[in-house]
């Protein structure tokens, strides 16, 4: 009975073996009481396959098990993509790799996605951190590729997101797929329950405690909603987390920044005749009706440079944040990369937050850490607040440009607001969602009609909107 193969080329008693550790994920997943008969089962599988008992304890990390069996660690790598090490000889059916698989894709899903109830701990949290890091990277990604909480998400490049290739899972990359922001979106939402269950005024107060937390854009969240209830040990240490978030963040956008395209060049500038300038391999080719074949050498009587000039005219950037609870993720993302653009040359930052009411925060546009502690998450939403605190920032619409971050569930009179602006000459850019940590809902109508007015809201990675940016700034 051994040897007969089933349908999908294993043996039928892989196959069963296979059922049975999945039926006993199951179980689990969706009832914290163990079901003896799948639970002794398991135990003989796994003894069977050579692997650790440790492997059906819920309450053993990923991170642990790797460090007492180290052989393990290759084989969760990729696992979830059919490209892990739990098959390395390619024949599944000979040494039962897939039951193998199955055992290791078992524990990677119970440790990531069965978070229980009741109040969390900071060292549970970090333990589910490290359990959801190894989740990514069996299912082709390195750590924090799905969303490191940084808005430093795949991005375009690894084809994710709507549209991309997204991650496969089972043997050859078959089976069920995972867009990269699906992923990202589920992994966000776990964390953030933990996050919430979490007394999360107790570990702040207690600095032990508070020097295990790592951190994310969840924490961050629930720190800016809660710092009016925060004093003393608590506030400083929720400061702290704050304040290194925000250094880590900003490093990774400095780095967008750097390498994001340095817009067009100017060509009416004629190019600057230095040596650095010169354009070898045009001049070379001019030149060459100047060659003597007598001599053996090329005569140069003309040079040739390159242009390097770039746009000059300073430009007036205007930020405009809806500090609504919903637009978290962006509104840390755009206000530590207003920040940045602070410190280029020739440019012009101005940083407005609304809600119901609006307030320029332009004085501490080049710290946003402090930009931070003055947004108040939450409350209602009306946008024409901000607008009129933006127009009379307008003084040149041919060298301004005005990102808008909302996610538009707002007084549509707006629109209106919108059009004029366009219409003026302004660069508009409307931002609904400018990380890969979930997929941000913008309202339909103002979507459809921002779109129609030729400036359509700018949604996904990071980069797109410093592309933007660099465009219209350089």
């Amino acid at each position: 009975m051994t040897g007969t193969p089933a349908a999908d080329g294993l043996p039928v008693a892989d196959q069963s073996r296979r059922q049975v550790l999945y039926w006993r994920l199951l179980s689990r997943l969706f009832g914290a009481d163990e079901q003896p008969a799948l639970e002794n089962a398991g135990v003989g599988i796994v003894g069977d396959l050579g692997l650790p008992l440790a492997l059906l304890d819920p309450g053993v990390s990923i991170d642990t098990l790797v460090q007492r069996f180290p052989e393990l660690g290759p084989e969760f790598e990729g696992l979830m993509t059919g490209h892990g090490d739990s098959d390395s000889d390619g024949d599944g059916a000979a040494d039962g790799g897939e039951v193998r698989r199955a055992a290791l894709v078992s524990k990677l899903l119970l440790n990531v996605f069965t978070t229980g109830s009741g109040s969390v701990t900071a060292g549970r949290l970090e333990t589910w951190k490290k359990d959801a890091a190894w989740f990514q990277r069996a299912m082709g990604g390195a750590p924090g590729d799905a969303d490191d909480g940084r808005g430093n998400g795949p991005g375009d490049e690894q084809g994710g997101g709507p549209g991309g290739a997204g991650r496969g899972v089972g043997s050859g990359g078959h089976g069920f797929r995972l867009g990269d922001e699906e992923l990202a979106k589920v992994l966000a939402d776990l964390e953030a329950d933990l996050v919430k269950r979490m007394r999360l005024r107790e570990v702040l107060a207690d600095p032990g405690l508070a020097r295990q937390l790592t951190p994310s854009m969840s924490l961050i969240e629930q720190l800016l909603r809660d710092k009016s209830n925060l004093s003393g040990v608590a506030l400083a240490n929720a400061k702290a987390l704050i304040r290194r978030f925000v250094d880590e963040v900003a490093q990774v956008l400095r780095t967008h920044v750097e390498k994001a395209g340095a817009g067009v060049i100017d060509r009416s500038v004629p190019p600057k005749r230095v040596f650095r300038n010169l354009d070898l391999d045009r001049t070379i080719w001019k030149n060459l009706t100047n060659w003597s074949p007598d001599d053996q050498r090329l005569y140069v009587d003309r040079l040739f440079y390159k242009r390097t000039a770039r746009r000059t005219t300073p430009a007036r950037l205007i930020v405009v944040v809806d500090q609504s609870g919903s637009m978290v993720d962006a509104m840390v993302n755009c206000t530590i990369l207003a920040s940045i653009f602070t410190g280029l040359p020739k440019v012009d930052v101005h940083l407005i937050a609304y809600d119901t009411r609006a307030i320029d925060l332009t004085p501490w546009v080049h710290d946003p850490f402090e930009v931070l502690l003055r947004t108040t998450l939450g409350g209602g939403t009306d946008g024409t607040v901000a607008m009129s605190l933006t127009r009379p920032k307008i003084a040149d619409p041919r060298n301004t440009a005005v990102v808008w971050i909302s996610d538009f569930y707002d007084n549509r009179q707006l629109m209106s607001d919108f059009e004029s602006v366009h219409r003026s000459g302004v660069k508009l850019i409307p931002v609904g969602s400018v990380s890969s940590s979930g997929v941000q809902s913008v309202d339909p109508w103002f979507r459809q009609r921002l779109k129609a007015l030729g400036t359509p809201v700018i949604s996904g990675h990071i980069r797109k909107l410093v592309f933007e940016l660099k465009n219209f700034l350089t």
